[in-house]
């Protein structure tokens, strides 16, 4: 059985949030866990408040989250239908408990390069889109 999660994040410059030029540690972190996730076999979406705010409306569970606490809810992480984590990114263990995916079966993490400016890293278009011009976005190498 596939589990969907559902990421909604506030409005950030790229899907991820790992753009610009300080990256915030726990954006990383969670854009790997999410990846992770994934090569679990979840579903994993993600929506951006200020490129996809028609998935916040919607959505009634995140947007009673709005209505009642604002963006202060966000990010808002949904599995199987159901607010799990409003107001902060969840670890990775949580997204597996709530995924039912045995996180002591996990294989060793993956070595990745270090993360370096689109516009360093290679001339291919990515969110924001030429995002050698606008140097939005940073990816691993």
């Amino acid at each position: 059985m596939i589990v969907e999660v559902q990421v909604f994040d506030p409005a950030m410059c790229c899907s991820t949030g790992v753009c610009g030029p300080a990256v915030d540690p726990a954006l990383a972190r969670f854009a790997s866990d999410l990846e992770w996730l994934a090569s679990q076999g979840a579903s994993v979406t993600r929506f951006n408040l200020g490129q996809e705010p028609g998935a916040f409306v919607s959505s009634p569970p995140v947007a009673q989250l709005l209505q009642l606490s604002g963006e202060a809810a966000l990010p808002a992480v949904m599995v199987a239908g159901e607010v799990r984590s409003s107001g902060r990114y969840p670890e990775r263990k949580e997204l597996a408990a709530w995924a039912g995916i045995d996180i002591g079966q996990e294989a060793a993490p993956r070595v990745q390069g270090p993360l370096v400016p689109v516009a360093v890293a290679a001339a291919q278009p990515g969110c924001g889109g030429d995002s050698q011009q606008s140097g939005c976005c940073w990816r691993r190498v």
